[in-house]
């Protein structure tokens, strides 16, 4: 009889881990092409007013706290950066992990001092940059803007950088730049 439980219990076990495995291979994510990225990167507008689709742009990034670093608009272009602070373990970002940190590196080093607060390496800063090409296309504007997201530490190194490759992102910001484009047309 008890053959019998154990024999379930490990088909049970084998049929529930193929599930998990199946599971993680059918969730990867699909990496965008070139052609993909420039797609949702890249919007026209029905003016030829490359000043006015600029100064629109312009007015969105400040919106959204850019700080315009470069815009030149004989060339039609647009550079700006936005910082944001991602919180530090004194503050309370990562209170949660401070007992097990502490623990893991009391293991570690078998009796040696606790690290301080100022020799621990944590995420401090994202730095979002854009750079924006505005051109006349015809009777239209093509406005391409990419997004790229930086990783900094608390003491400055660079943990990571990607390009922001979110369609849902882009179609946001482009959708915020067709409301100023109207404002922008009505004077407001």
């Amino acid at each position: 009889m008890k053959a019998k439980y154990l024999i379930m219990i490990l088909i049970t076990l084998g049929l529930s881990s193929c599930t998990f495995i199946d599971y993680q291979r059918n969730t990867t994510t699909h990496q965008a092409t070139q052609l993909e990225t420039r797609e949702f990167q890249t919007r026209m507008f029905d003016t030829n007013n490359t000043k006015l689709i600029m100064k629109a742009m312009v007015n969105v990034l400040q919106d959204d706290n850019y700080i315009i670093t470069n815009a030149v608009t004989d060339l039609g272009v647009i550079m700006a950066k936005k910082e944001m602070d991602l919180g530090n373990s004194k503050k309370g970002a990562n209170v949660d992990n401070d007992f097990w940190i502490a623990f893991f590196d009391a293991l570690n080093k078998k009796g040696q001092s606790k690290p301080s607060q100022q020799d621990r390496v944590f995420q401090k800063t994202k730095i979002v940059e854009v750079s924006i090409n505005v051109s006349e296309y015809g009777r239209q504007c093509k406005v391409r803007a990419n997004f790229q997201a930086k990783i900094l530490d608390n003491k400055g190194d660079v943990v990571e950088v990607y390009p922001v490759q979110d369609g849902k992102f882009y179609q946001d910001f482009f959708a915020k730049v067709d409301k100023a484009i109207f404002l922008q047309k009505q004077g407001l």
